[in-house]
């Protein structure tokens, strides 16, 4: 299926740089400079959602706490799919959250997250499709990610689980786009252009990174899985973490006395 321009409306994420700011212009410490400057930019952008991203994240957490079925889902293509299994995939080591309330609707299959699949991301009915596959229901959260908020796979998929019942969260880098629309919880990260134009793994990258760890990070705090500050039900599977259980249960029994 072709990629169809799904509104016809302004990306700031394809804005060309400013002449000034052409990277392949400049000496190699501007360069780096100017980048970490654009790159802090993301911060902001997460910043002001705040709101959003509270309202998302309590209503996340309510629902997956009415029972112990209910599935954390992420769905994405590209760069965004690539952030969205990361945060995922560290939640059970980190806080021992079962591995079968996990999944991960990624375009093109598990093999894109290492290689890209050729018009994958434009398919909105294979994005459907997975959502019917997996038997998406209404115990269940979607976070749909894409920087343009246009993505054909992401937006059927977000569709298609809003149809089913599930509970959805739509983050883009674009204001007004479908994605956005479509969701439950829509928040919007106004990264703007990027430093290479177009290249969203960078600024709308980060700010879709910072903007998932605080959100899947709150809903295990507020489901129990941190004590002072802890990761109280980690798992330990090498020598270090081991020894951080220890140390953390050594402070629960002190702090319980």
């Amino acid at each position: 299926m072709q990629k169809k321009n799904l509104h016809p409306i302004h990306l700031s994420t394809e804005d060309l740089p400013k002449k000034s700011q052409h990277i392949d212009k400049l000496s190699t410490k501007e360069a780096i400079s100017l980048m970490i400057e654009k790159q802090g930019l993301a911060f902001s952008a997460v910043k002001d959602a705040i709101s959003e991203i509270e309202k998302a994240t309590n209503a996340a957490y309510l629902k997956l706490s009415e029972s112990d079925k209910g599935r954390l889902v992420y769905a994405g293509a590209g760069t965004s799919a690539r952030i969205g299994v990361q945060d995922g995939v560290e939640l059970p080591p980190t806080f021992n959250w079962p591995r079968e309330r996990i999944l991960f609707l990624v375009a093109g299959g598990e093999g894109a997250i290492v290689q890209a699949v050729e018009n994958a991301e434009d398919d909105v009915n294979d994005g459907a499709g997975m959502v019917k596959r997996f038997r998406l229901n209404t115990k269940d959260i979607i976070i749909a990610l894409s920087a343009s908020g246009l993505t054909p796979f992401t937006v059927g998929a977000l569709a298609a689980a809003r149809e089913s019942g599930a509970l959805t969260i739509g983050i883009a880098n674009n204001r007004d786009t479908p994605l956005l629309k479509i969701a439950n919880h829509p928040i919007l990260l106004n990264t703007g252009g990027e430093i290479v134009a177009g290249s969203t793994r960078l600024t709308a990258g980060t700010a879709q990174k910072i903007c998932l760890n605080t959100i899947s990070t709150m809903i295990m705090v507020k489901m129990g899985y941190v004590a002072n500050g802890m990761m109280v039900s980690m798992v330990p599977t090498n020598e270090k973490l081991r020894q951080r259980k220890k140390e953390i249960d050594r402070v629960m029994r002190k702090n319980n006395k």
